[in-house]
């Protein structure tokens, strides 16, 4: 039985995607597959496994050595089970720069494509297949794009992305505007969230000028709930860090509806990385970011320190 996950701390897409290929290798290929998660899917996630009455896939803390796995939606071993390097990997289907640092035992199929989410580009690689996805597997590759387009506000969404998006939506009946508000609303619950969890909830590690930063994003059609927890969270901030063996915090809180961000800047190291990477002038402890909205193609790219 092939395992299949995405990254740690799972977002739709990752949550989503891995749904999608198990049922592919299963019910087309004929090849045994189990969608896994790596953490437990965030508010928006959870809504769209409930949405299309979906199981959510078993929560697993790493991979045993020999054992069969497909990699989605990351290709970054900081991202991945401990023991991945262990694990036979089979296959990476992915949308994010290409990392480095995985070791394979065999050669494999990887596939990454600059769209805007992997359900994309899993929908090109089935091919006529997709049409027979049953209902659930085309909501949660619907789910996955409006997410990771941020219903086509995100500057990664390529006209593909929203072609394929419609196509889905169109096959299902389903109202694009009205689906993805009612995404962003659960998304946007996070009331039931420590600050601590809401600081992992959407982030990852990257390394920039010889610094381990922890980069945390909320993507919200509210942010003046997370804005009002402001103090509590640049206060979780030392803690987090530390315990994730992180140099530094970064909490970018993207307002979906005005395509802004706000990073909030809890000491002198983050406001220079303000000015630096964005051009920003900082003030207080925190700034609005006009059009910032995607981590991977605005926020990373631009980091300096």
């Amino acid at each position: 039985m092939i395992k299949v996950f995405g990254h740690k701390s799972p977002d739709t897409d990752s949550t989503g995607s891995p749904i999608v290929w198990a049922w592919y290798l299963t019910e087309v290929k004929g090849t045994p597959a189990e969608a896994v998660l790596l953490g437990e899917p965030n508010t928006e996630a959870a809504f769209v496994l409930k949405h299309w009455d979906l199981p959510k896939p078993a929560i697993i803390a790493d991979v045993a050595a020999g054992e069969s796995v497909v990699i989605v939606d990351t290709n970054n071993p900081a991202e991945l089970p401990p023991s991945i390097d262990e694990a036979k990997i089979e296959a990476i289907i992915d949308h994010h720069m290409l990392v480095g640092g995985l070791k394979t035992k065999t050669p494999i199929d990887i596939t990454i494509r600059p769209l805007a989410c992997t359900a994309t580009v899993m929908h090109d690689l089935m091919g006529a297949d997709a049409a027979r996805a049953p209902k659930a597997i085309k909501g949660a590759m619907l789910s996955c794009i409006l997410s990771d387009t941020l219903e086509f506000r995100s500057p990664t969404t390529t006209a593909h992305d929203r072609a394929v998006a419609e196509g889905l939506a169109a096959d299902l009946g389903v109202s694009i505007p009205e689906f993805a508000a009612e995404m962003f609303a659960a998304k946007s619950d996070v009331s039931a969230f420590s600050d601590a969890e809401l600081l992992r909830m959407d982030s990852k590690e990257y390394s920039v000028g010889g610094k381990e930063l922890r980069v945390s994003v909320l993507e919200t059609t509210a942010p003046q709930v997370l804005l009002d927890r402001k103090a509590a969270l640049m206060a979780a901030m030392p803690g987090v860090a530390a315990e994730d063996k992180a140099d530094e915090v970064l909490l970018f809180i993207v307002d979906i509806l005005k395509e802004e961000a706000t990073l909030l800047v809890p000491n002198d190291f983050v406001k220079t990385v303000a000015e630096a990477s964005f051009g920003a002038r900082v003030s207080g402890d925190s700034v609005v970011l006009p059009g910032i909205m995607s981590r991977k193609k605005q926020i990373i790219p631009s980091l300096k320190v």
